[in-house]
């Protein structure tokens, strides 16, 4: 029989006929087509899967190289445009409509910018020259390379603190400053292979929880390490892990060392900036742009600081001289590399996950598209160049590009506008913050923590809203703050990791009753008024079957069905072997001729209340070859009860899985629960030695 023939005899078998139009044709076909019987009154019809057309990993490859090596002048232009996406969109500027706004935010960003290098500078242990040459040139680069329009790339605190670390690790060694350049051109080199390989999906690998818990911690460090700056002691700067218990015992062991003078600046500059921060935030919608505040505190602490002598007089720690223009360049000391060779992975994958996540916001917001393996391009070459004056690693920064995007800005122009701004302070104006003391950068730097710290406040909701994520953010925040940055980012990635595996290990399983006068099925533990069905008990797992919960999957099914088949298989035998040998018994005796009596004795097996067994799997997105083998397994144990397993709501990779793994028969169709439920078998007659044909259809 053909296989159009056995599909019209099992699809119509009621007596309804499939038009001629819908009729399966194998004879152009490579392989069996699966018909599906669709049903809605009294009438049915077919759907068939699509053939796919299977092509092998040296096909792939070989078309991929031959794309990627053809020329044609219009690929080479796209190439470039696409190196250089400002070529694509700077033509098309229009200039009476954006220059304005790109004009005000570049101003507004640049004026935030120059006090903030200065003082990030002390996070990542460089000269404050080294972060106004970062920020000059991550602008100029990005405005090149960049496909977001808002984003602000440039220090952020976060990255300055883990290019520190390095630093002060590094000390120990001559020169060891030049190990700065080195790592920069290491977190190049793996920028560029994520762009290569195209390696922008491993971002998808790092939860919003696990950032966020990141990014809490790091700034609790942060925060930790601008102590001192903020009292005015000397303490060393502690290294490795547990570096935050460390340095605050050290704190506490050389607080009576504290600078008066500093403390009482750092007070009134917190002060300053917090009210002003709170104000800012509060009329923001009457504000045209944000509050220079961070820039008026640093001109009047240096004013005050140069005209009171406060180096001088009260020994308060500043900056010193900043010299202008540009250093020579250096070449990076190669023999070096493996001593920073791992430190720049974290910072590349770091730096790439904010700078897509700003991006994609930005254009979420605005409406327009991104690429992701360009922004890591982008902020790869965005290290290039600032590398070789010991510059160190650029990230998109968050409050700057929400400023950024508050105050107009409307393309990547605004960039150029802001190191212009920068530019400025290093050619001529860098020599005027000489007496800026450091606490006040101190200050500066752990205002600009608010928004993260104010993370603590969202606890209670996050943690009502999701207690898994909840207990992810609180491990990788504390694992960041009291281990290291970079083993804090790795834990939070398992543990996320080993969160999502315990839950698919464990997940909810129910047994499913009917919806009353419909063809829908629900927990009848969680739903009232749900009808149960005489004979037929419906379980549903709500996840894929692999490995790790098969275990659970037979406990669950076993618990509630309240059955288990191997049990009751060995019961029974056992049942067997006493009947047997209690009619060997009695034979023995009535051989005899002691004679039996009219009494027999006849054991009976537990009664099952249910002969069909269906499971749902709408929520098993995948079998794996356990996956497959358990539902075997059922199948082979429940048949030998004399009980029909039938699956139902399989997904067409589930059905691939199960006909790969040999589940299946040469025909089958597919179907609903209900349709389930109304072509389930007869309850078969308990007759030893009968073989009973069982459907496995599937939806």
């Amino acid at each position: 029989m053909q296989r159009s023939e056995l599909a019209e005899k099992e699809l119509c078998s009621e007596g309804q006929q499939i038009p001629k139009i819908l009729e399966v044709n194998t004879g152009t076909m490579e392989r069996p087509l699966e018909a599906t019987r669709m049903e809605k009154s009294t009438s049915c019809f077919l759907m068939e899967r699509k053939t796919r057309v299977k092509t092998s990993w040296k096909e792939i490859v070989l078309a991929k190289l031959r794309k990627s090596c053809s020329y044609s002048p219009r690929k080479l232009k796209n190439f470039v445009m696409d190196f250089l996406p400002v070529l694509r969109w700077l033509p098309k500027y229009q200039c009476k409509e954006y220059i304005w706004g790109d004009v005000m935010s570049g101003l507004v960003i640049g004026i935030i910018l120059v006090p903030q290098a200065i003082a990030y500078s002390l996070l990542a242990g460089l000269k404050p020259i080294y972060s106004l040459y970062t920020s000059f040139f991550a602008n100029i680069i990005y405005f090149l390379m960049g496909t977001s329009r808002h984003v602000s790339v440039g220090i952020f605190s976060l990255i300055s603190l883990m290019v520190g670390q390095v630093v002060d690790r590094e000390l120990i060694l001559p020169n060891a400053i030049s190990l700065q350049l080195l790592l920069s051109h290491l977190y190049v080199i793996v920028c560029s292979t994520i762009y290569i390989f195209r390696l922008g999906f491993v971002s998808m690998y790092l939860s919003e929880s696990v950032l966020d818990g990141f990014a809490t911690g790091a700034s609790l460090t942060i925060l930790t390490a601008q102590v001192k700056y903020l009292i005015g002691i000397k303490i060393p700067r502690s290294q490795g892990h547990g570096m935050l218990v460390i340095t605050w015992i050290n704190i506490f062991r050389n607080i009576s060392q504290a600078n008066i003078c500093d403390v009482i600046t750092s007070a009134i500059c917190i002060v300053v900036l917090v009210a002003a921060k709170e104000l800012g935030d509060r009329y923001k919608h009457k504000l045209k742009f944000p509050l220079p505040t961070e820039l008026v505190v640093i001109v009047v602490a240096t004013l005050v600081s140069h005209y009171g002598n406060l180096n001088e007089v009260y020994g308060s720690s500043v900056s010193g001289a900043i010299p202008t223009g540009f250093i020579a360049p250096e070449v990076p000391r190669f023999n070096l590399m493996l001593r920073v060779a791992v430190d720049a992975l974290p910072l590349a994958v770091v730096s790439f996950v904010f700078t897509v996540s700003l991006s994609e916001m930005c254009a979420k917001k605005y409406a327009y598209t991104i690429r992701a393996n360009q922004e890591m391009f982008a902020v790869g070459f965005c290290n290039i160049i600032p590398s070789f004056f010991h510059s160190f690693a650029t990230s998109a920064a968050l409050a700057k590009t929400l400023v950024k995007t508050s105050t107009g800005c409307q393309t990547q122009v605004s960039g150029v506008i802001s190191a212009m701004v920068v530019l400025l302070v290093l050619l001529f104006l860098a020599p005027l913050f000489y007496s800026l003391q450091k606490c006040v950068l101190a200050c500066i730097i752990i205002v600009s923590l608010r928004g993260a710290l104010r993370k603590f406040r969202d606890v209670p909701a996050r943690y009502h809203a999701n207690k898994v994520d909840t207990v992810v953010w609180v491990v990788t925040m504390a694992a960041s703050a009291l281990i290291s940055t970079e083993v804090g980012l790795l834990v939070g990635i398992v543990f996320s990791m080993i969160c999502i595996i315990v839950r698919t290990q464990r997940p909810r399983t129910a047994l499913l009753g009917q919806i009353q006068d419909t063809s829908f099925y629900e927990d009848d533990l969680e739903y009232e008024n749900l009808s149960s069905i005489p004979k037929v008990k419906i379980f549903r797992f709500e996840a894929p079957l692999y490995y790790a919960n098969r275990n659970y999957f037979l406990k669950s099914l076993y618990r509630l069905t309240g059955l288990d088949p191997n049990l009751e298989a060995a019961r029974r035998k056992k049942y067997e072997k006493k009947e047997k040998q209690h009619m060997k018994k009695e034979d023995h005796t009535t051989a005899n001729g002691l004679g039996g009596g009219d009494t027999t004795l006849q054991l009976v097996p537990k009664q099952i209340d249910f002969q069909t067994l269906i499971v749902d799997c709408s929520s098993i997105s995948f079998l794996d070859t356990t996956g497959v083998n358990t539902l075997k397994e059922i199948l082979k144990d429940y048949k030998e009860l004399n009980i029909s397993v039938l699956l139902a709501c399989c997904n067409p990779a589930v059905i691939d899985s199960l006909k790969r793994g040999g589940y299946f028969g040469k025909d089958f169709g597919k179907t609903t629960i209900h349709h389930k439920f109304l072509s389930k078998p007869s309850p078969p007659k308990q007759t030893p030695g009968v073989n009973y044909t069982i459907n496995f259809d599937v939806w």
